[in-house]
């Protein structure tokens, strides 16, 4: 079983930057697929970026596109979203997740259904 842990998360003004960091363990991951997905107070949790473990594809929601970008880092076996022009509309709880396999099909990896394994959350609060 993987297990995730988020870094990274804080308070910052409108236009603002920050950079989540998500920690990989207990696996081997080439053929993992990872995920940013977020939620904010009474909403359902959204797809905000994915990555396969070979860096090979790169997907976003459009709300962040061109203001995220997420990588990995296979020495440090991370996963790192950096978040550019922060948007008070940004501001939720932010997670890692992780999935198997090389279904790279945005119908599939968008949804928080297909991973199974789940970080417990960094909050990120975005003000005007």
């Amino acid at each position: 079983q993987v297990q995730l842990v988020e870094s990274g998360g804080g308070s910052v003004q409108a236009g603002g930057s920050l950079t989540l960091s998500c920690a990989a363990s207990g696996g081997f991951f080439s053929n993992y697929i990872f995920g940013w997905f977020r939620q904010a107070p009474g909403k359902e949790r959204e797809f905000v970026a994915a990555i396969r473990w070979d860096g090979r594809n790169t997907n976003y929601a459009d709300s962040v596109k061109d203001r995220f970008t997420i990588s990995r880092d296979r020495a440090r076996k991370t996963v790192n979203l950096q978040m550019m022009s922060l948007k008070p509309d940004d501001t939720a709880l932010y997670y890692c997740a992780a999935m198997t396999g090389f279904t790279w099909v945005r119908t599939v990896y968008t949804k928080p259904d297909a991973y199974g394994s789940w970080g417990q959350g960094t909050q990120v609060t975005v003000s005007s």
